[in-house]
């Protein structure tokens, strides 16, 4: 099979970057055009001096033309601007999304969320919320594919079979998530300076961040019931990683070692998910630089409550990574090559 001619928008952020040094690795693709804005004419290695040995593009300004000699684009550019691109795809074209475009069911729910009108309603149908390990198995039969927020990703798998199997009480679900301040992009320098971002904890998006819409729709896809669910973010004092705590309580007679064995269950054939025993230490260290979600199940001095911890690197499982990983089984190759 030839290599797949793959086009980067949005090369040089946080995410795009890390997508790049992915790609390279993946011995069935071919990246033929990077590109950005500000950075035109740029190499990618004055942005991730890692990727200096490699042969790869001077970054362009993206133009539909180019879509011509692409059989694949993968869109890491600020929401609303995969938009603008699949409304340019040819029919040969796959487009998978790190952004938010395609996120959400609804036009309506992105208005307002994301505060901006989706400019291309015709393909949020065309198009899949892709969670590998809960939804893959549909992906071949779209060409436009949303990859999950990074927090959704971490709070998504350890939740949804939880609920499916009516497990817990879904009315009172907390979850407090905290973030490498990559998560929110090269940005984040100019917009926490006043905050001491390196010494210092933040909460910020209390009560309305934006992926409460993209957990809300999903965990609904999955219970006829009303799901409630508290979500409070927090920027931390490390580049990467994301540690999400969540607090559920059980339903009657119902065990923490059900919780265990249900998701063990679940993610048995699972290359990337891994269930630790109960009380396990979990950290973020223990994920870096990989596509793993761990997750362990923690008892409290309450029978009937119990924490689970959930840890991702969010610039891979919560973002890049999940999209190779889309793109692996849309084309049919190895769920996990270029990312182990």
């Amino acid at each position: 099979m030839p290599k797949l001619n793959v086009l980067v928008a949005g090369s040089t952020g946080y995410i795009g970057v890390q997508l790049i040094k992915l790609l390279v690795k993946h011995s069935d693709i071919k990246i033929k055009y990077l590109c950005g804005n500000s950075s035109v004419g740029k190499n990618i290695s004055s942005y991730e001096k890692s990727l200096s040995s490699k042969k790869l593009p001077k970054i362009i300004k993206y133009n539909r033309s180019l879509l011509k000699d692409i059989d694949l684009v993968f869109t890491a550019l600020p929401n609303g601007g995969s938009q603008d691109i699949s409304n340019d795809l040819l029919d040969h074209n796959v487009l998978i999304d790190l952004a938010a475009d395609f996120r959400l069911n609804k036009a309506s729910d992105y208005l307002k969320w994301y505060k901006q009108k989706h400019r291309s309603v015709k393909n949020i149908k065309k198009s899949i919320y892709s969670l590998p390990e809960i939804n893959g198995d549909k992906v071949k039969k779209f060409n436009i594919i949303g990859c999950p927020g990074c927090y959704p990703t971490s709070i998504l798998l350890p939740l949804i079979p939880l609920v499916k199997k009516n497990l817990i009480k879904i009315d009172n679900v907390i979850i407090d998530s905290k973030s490498g301040y990559s998560g929110a992009g090269r940005g984040v320098h100019d917009k926490y300076k006043d905050k001491n971002l390196y010494e210092s904890l933040s909460a910020y998006g209390v009560g309305f961040h934006r992926h409460n819409s993209e957990i809300q729709q999903e965990i609904n896809n999955h219970t006829k019931k009303k799901f409630s669910f508290t979500f409070t973010p927090h920027l931390t004092p490390m580049f990467r990683g994301i540690l999400s705590t969540i607090y559920v309580d059980l339903n009657k007679g119902v065990s923490s070692k059900k919780l265990e064995k249900t998701l063990n269950a679940e993610y048995s054939k699972s290359r990337f998910v891994k269930i630790l025993k109960t009380n396990s230490l979990l950290s973020t260290n223990d994920v870096i630089n990989t596509n793993n979600c761990s997750i362990v199940i923690c008892k409290t001095k309450y029978k009937n409550k119990v924490i689970i911890l959930s840890a991702i690197d969010n610039l891979i499982k919560g973002g890049a990574g999940q999209a190779i990983q889309n793109m692996n089984i849309k084309y049919g190759f190895n769920e996990a090559k270029g990312l182990i």
